[in-house]
């Protein structure tokens, strides 16, 4: 082999490094996953983000809005367990479970909207919900149904607010 082949060899050798080896020592690499001092993450609702259907009704799904922030860990806390109308007290319901997975004791506000086909929004409030530290309190929240009709135009429910102290 002449000094020629050796160096082609060479430089194959050291571009196939550079490009595959590199990338898992947090160096550059053709596909933009470089971990050199940086990170970033994204988040679509956080982890406490929570999705039920229920069949009351034709009333049905729930969702927590939220982040990863420390100031939404209230909203992370929240998983709605039902959404609907409940013909008996004409009113929209929603029952709604706050787990508590911290070391301290809490007083939990909630805001729940019910959201659906009606141009209206109806909303549902409680405030000083107490859960102590490392446990979990299911609470109904309601709000008057104000239509003519049998509630099926709310379609589901969503925390839109929600704070601990």
């Amino acid at each position: 082999m002449n000094k020629r082949h050796i160096r082609a060899l060479a430089v194959f050798g050291i571009a196939v490094v550079a490009l595959t080896g590199a990338r898992g020592s947090g160096g550059g690499g053709c596909d933009n996953h470089s971990s050199s001092g940086s990170s970033s993450s994204s988040s679509s609702g956080g982890s406490g983000s929570s999705n039920h259907d229920n069949d009351d009704n034709g009333t049905s799904g729930g969702s927590v809005s939220g982040g990863s922030g420390s100031a939404n860990q209230a909203l992370r806390d929240i998983t709605i367990d039902k959404c609907a109308y409940d013909a008996a007290t004409k009113n929209l319901t929603a029952r709604i479970t706050i787990k508590n997975d911290g070391v301290l004791d809490y007083d939990y506000d909630v805001t729940l909207k019910f959201k659906g086909t009606s141009a209206v929004t109806a909303t549902a409030t409680t405030t000083d919900i107490a859960v102590a530290a490392d446990a979990s309190k299911s609470v109904d929240m309601t709000t008057p149904y104000t239509g003519t009709g049998d509630g099926s135009e709310y379609t589901k429910c969503e925390v839109t607010r929600a704070s601990r102290s």
